[in-house]
This record gives C-alpha cells, structure tokens and sequence, in this order.
C-alpha cells in the first residue's frame, strides 16, 4: 500500500505506489507487442520507450492537446514543468488510473486507461492547467482547458479542485465549474454538470465530497454539497445539499434512502429501487434515511 502527501487533512493510499504501477504498465506493453504485432511502434512511441509514468504522460497529453499553433514540443515542455514542480501531478495519476481499473468492469488493463480513456486523459491535462492557474499562468491555464474541451468533450475550469482516486467514465459532456471542489475517491458519468445557478459571482458551485458517486446526465447546481458518500441518480437536477450516505434521485432531486453501500463511488451499483431501506435496513423505518453513525 502506498502512502501519498497529504491531500487536504488525510494521507491518500493506493494498492500501488507510481513506479510499481508504471512496472506493471510497461510489462502489459511488452505483452501487447506480442499479442498485436502491428501496434508495436504505437506501444514503443507510448510506454515502452519511455522510463517513466511522467515521461509517458507528458508525451501523450502533448501528442493530443496540440494544434497546428502549439507544437506537441512545447506542449510537453510545459507540462513537464508542472511535473516536474509538483511531484503530486504524478502521485494523482497513478492513483486515478487504479480507481478506474477497480470501478471499472470493462478496463482490463492499466495500460488501457492511459492510453485509451479519456475522462483520465481530461483529468490529467486539468491538473496540469490547474497548476498553472495557480502559478498565476492563466492565459495557459485557459488555453490547456480549451484544447481538452475540443478534443475530449469534457470542459473543466482550471480554477476547479480536484482530488485523488477520482473516475470520469465515459466522461463525454462533463462540465466542472470555476469553483466546484471533486474530493478523492469519487466517481462521475458522462453528461454531468457541477455548475453555478446564474449570472452570480464568487463561490457559486458544487462541492462534492469523498466518495460520491454521480449518475449520467445529472445536473448538481449552486454551492451546495453533496455529502460524503452520498449517490446521485442518473439523470437527477439537484438544487439543495445532499445529506451524507444517502441516495437522491428526480427532477427536483430528492432522499429516497441511504446509499445503499459504504462508498457508492468504488461499488458503482447505479440500481435505484422504488423504495430505499434506511441504513438500518428496515425497510418501513419512520427514521431518516441513513440516521446511523458514520466515522
């Protein structure tokens, strides 16, 4: 088990620190090689030829962001210097690549997330462009997060916070505001939005907290939370703080039980019954859904 630097007051840990995780990788590579002969320059230009996670994913980010006015070159330079300032950009990948090939039944192989998935490949391009918001290099910033709305579909404001162990799946329209915060361990579907509520200034969107799990085609709006743990029904509008360990579903979204689950957002269970149990497991409880203690 891998212990990582702190992220907001608690260590972060993941089945497979970065270089045990980058060994597995280049040995799938190696195999893949075998298995499809014709892919074998694609498997040297992407892993093989590389030593290391950071190396990989520099050359990969790059090789999609750029365009005919930013070389691939320049790309990657700035990228590895946001890598190379802040080791945790390297910490998190590595900690979002095991969160899909845990939740995700169709991901096989660790090699397949980074190459291949691109609500892992948005995630990385914004915490590079986060970094350099934070650096005050925002005209960068907004460019990064230009370059993966068109050409990932996915439109994250390089302000946003985004923590570890975090799943965009399929990720296609997932729209992330200006001041939303996205704990660790949480996991979203295609089609999400964490936006404001109008023409509103300051702190305006959602904070998602440790464990959640949101359902494709939700729209969570406002500075509100949705508490730890806690699921979202596809398809739901959610316009109030959802309580934590709790389940939400409809249009205006509302309680309809507990979250079935410890952490909705590793179990992926998406299946809301016509009446939730409370977290005792009684199902006629005149108690609130999910009254009981949680650590």
């Amino acid at each position: 088990m891998a212990s990582l630097r702190r992220e907001g007051v608690s260590m972060y840990e993941m089945p497979l620190s970065v270089d045990e995780l980058w060994s597995r990788i280049r040995d799938e590579a190696r195999g893949l090689v075998d298995y499809e002969p014709l892919l074998a320059s694609f498997y040297h230009a992407t892993i093989i030829g590389h030593t290391d996670l950071r190396g990989a994913l520099s050359f990969l980010l790059s090789s999609k962001l750029a365009d005919e006015v930013v070389s691939a070159m320049a790309l990657r330079e700035i990228i590895e210097q946001a890598y190379e300032a802040d080791e945790c950009l390297i910490e998190a990948a590595c900690a979002d690549i095991q969160a899909v090939c845990t939740r995700d039944p169709a991901v096989e192989r660790f090699s397949t997330v980074l190459l291949y998935l691109k609500g892992f490949q948005a995630i990385q391009a914004h915490r590079v462009a986060h970094w350099m918001w934070q650096q005050d290099r925002r005209s960068l910033a907004l460019y990064i997060q230009s370059r993966v709305s068109t050409i990932f579909q996915v439109d994250i404001h390089p302000a946003a916070n985004i923590g570890f162990g975090v799943m965009f799946d399929h990720a296609t329209g997932i729209v992330v505001g200006e001041t939303c915060v996205i704990e660790n361990d949480v996991s979203i579907l295609q089609s999400v939005t964490l936006g404001g509520t109008g023409k509103e200034s300051g702190d305006r969107h959602p904070k998602i907290r440790k464990g959640v799990m949101i359902g494709a085609g939700s729209k969570i709006l406002g500075n509100i939370e949705v508490g730890e743990c806690a699921r979202v029904g596809a398809g739901s509008v959610v316009l109030n703080a959802v309580p934590p360990h709790t389940t939400v579903v409809g249009v205006p979204a509302q309680v309809v039980g507990c979250a079935g689950c410890d952490t909705p957002a590793l179990d992926m269970d998406q299946t809301i019954r016509n009446a939730e149990p409370d977290c005792d497991g009684d199902q006629n409880s005149d108690k609130a859904p999910c009254n009981r203690k949680h650590a």
